[in-house]
């Protein structure tokens, strides 16, 4: 932490930046929903991170692009010293003007154009190439040249699914990578290297929430033992790197971070031990343990009501912004909290209520049956643990604009400074998105002979 900061429990900063937001209008009337990222949170967690992997390895810690692709919270990460996973052109633009070089980049998507590759082999960027097919066509663009960059083809370890079937990887039928159990194609990727003294690393990511870490370090054992086989057979030293994936689950049923990165490292250590020896240079691809429970929605109450006995709190912030949470709470529940209209945490006995958000349709509801303090018109619901996928993956059902965004440090003096990390978006600009300029195209369309 930078002088002038003060080291105040993540809870405390966080409640003092909801009540300074309202006293500045960030969160009120006017801006009934807004996501608010604890910069020192943010911090703290890569210095966790780079702390758990000390070693004679050296490591590029490189942060998923995915979990949170605004180029504010980027350049964070890029002046902290992380590299940035890509898994698209629109990631791999954010992350270029966020500032993050060439060579600490990484692009995993699974299915990279012709053009997307050669961008990529030209500019020397690490790319993990997901099939057999997509070797083929690196083949063809490299034509006989050395890539300029690091380039690795990702394996499916075939391990198993954790917890969350949509966030493991390493399934056997899994979109991703070359499934190493399936006849013959663990042979194929050691032929592959064979043919190709060009390949220098293996990628595993066995899968991210619900995913424990026994269940990652069984891929990652997996995947440095044909490393390990293939280095044999060629005789030297050819699989250089290993990109190990992220997939760190996160708590979100308290303020406790666990597992924790030293957990994590710990028990690789443990499982894989050649892993971190020197051997071999590791690449990470962390994303929601990194920046998740440093984030807040906070988003005025509108309404309360009844139904059949149970309150209801009608706010701002549903399934346009905690999408994975309204269609499929029983595996991203959230934890709420409620404050008065001035920012203050409520006290009182609890009622059990639910805090529905302003989607048209029954089920959009970010906590079902919460017990919280009695809920009215004019609070501030909280919706804790969102900064990573709920500031930045915005569903656009109802046509409902994107909240802005503001970073938040909270100095000696124990009041939060803010910054802009993205404005609110307009009405106008909704309609804008929508098609405005074509507005008579399909009117045209229809007139014509």
């Amino acid at each position: 932490m930078t002088s002038g900061v003060t080291v105040l429990p993540r809870a405390e900063r966080r409640t003092a930046a909801l009540a300074r937001a309202v006293e500045e209008g960030l969160l009120g009337p006017q801006a009934p929903v807004v996501g608010l990222l604890d910069v020192d949170g943010v911090l703290a967690a890569v210095d966790a991170l780079n702390g758990a992997f000390e070693g004679p390895a050296p490591v590029l810690h490189t942060f998923a692009a995915k979990a949170c692709g605004l180029v504010p919270v980027l350049r964070l990460l890029a002046d902290a010293g992380m590299g940035c996973e890509v898994a698209s052109p629109g990631e791999l633009e954010q992350a270029l003007a966020a500032g993050f070089g060439y060579d600490r980049l990484v692009f995993d998507s699974p299915a990279k154009t012709a053009g997307e590759l050669e961008f990529a082999l030209a500019h020397g960027i690490a790319v993990n190439l997901d099939n057999f097919q997509e070797l083929a066509r690196a083949d063809r663009l490299l034509a006989g040249r050395e890539a300029s960059g690091p380039l690795g083809i990702r394996v499916n370890p075939q391990v198993g699914a954790g917890a969350i079937g949509a966030m493991s990887t390493a399934t056997a039928t899994s979109k991703f990578g070359v499934a190493l159990r399936d006849p013959g194609a663990a042979d194929a990727v050691v032929e592959a290297f064979e043919r190709r003294p060009w390949l220098d690393r293996l990628h595993a990511h066995v899968g991210s929430q619900g995913c424990p870490p026994p269940l990652v370090a069984e891929g990652l054992r997996a995947t440095y033992e044909l490393a390990e086989r293939i280095n044999e057979r060629v005789g030297r030293a050819q699989v250089t790197g290993i990109d190990i994936g992220g997939g760190l689950p996160v708590n979100f049923g308290d303020e406790e971070d666990r597992p924790t990165y030293a957990d994590y490292a710990a028990g690789l250590r443990a499982a894989v031990p050649g892993l971190f020896d020197g051997r071999y240079a590791l690449v990470t691809e962390f994303g929601r343990s990194l920046l998740a429970k440093s984030g807040t929605i906070g988003t005025v109450v509108e309404y309360t009501k009844s139904a059949g006995g149970r309150r209801i709190a009608i706010t701002h912030a549903g399934a346009q912004v905690a999408t994975r949470t309204v269609f499929m709470p029983g595996s991203w529940p959230l934890r709420v909290g409620v404050f008065d209209p001035a920012g203050r945490p409520k006290e009182g006995p609890a009622e059990t209520v639910d805090i529905a958000g302003p989607c048209c349709f029954a089920g959009d509801l970010t906590a079902a049956g919460a017990e919280l303090p009695a809920v009215e018109p004019g609070d501030v619901v909280a919706l804790y643990d969102t900064g990573a996928y709920y500031f930045s993956t915005h569903f656009s059902y109802n046509s409902l604009p994107r909240p802005a965004v503001y970073g938040y440090r909270t100095g000696s003096d124990g009041r939060p400074r803010f910054a802009l990390v993205r404005a609110a978006q307009s009405v106008r600009e909704v309609v804008e998105e929508s098609g405005l300029a074509q507005a008579d195209s399909l009117v045209a369309l229809r007139r014509s002979e």
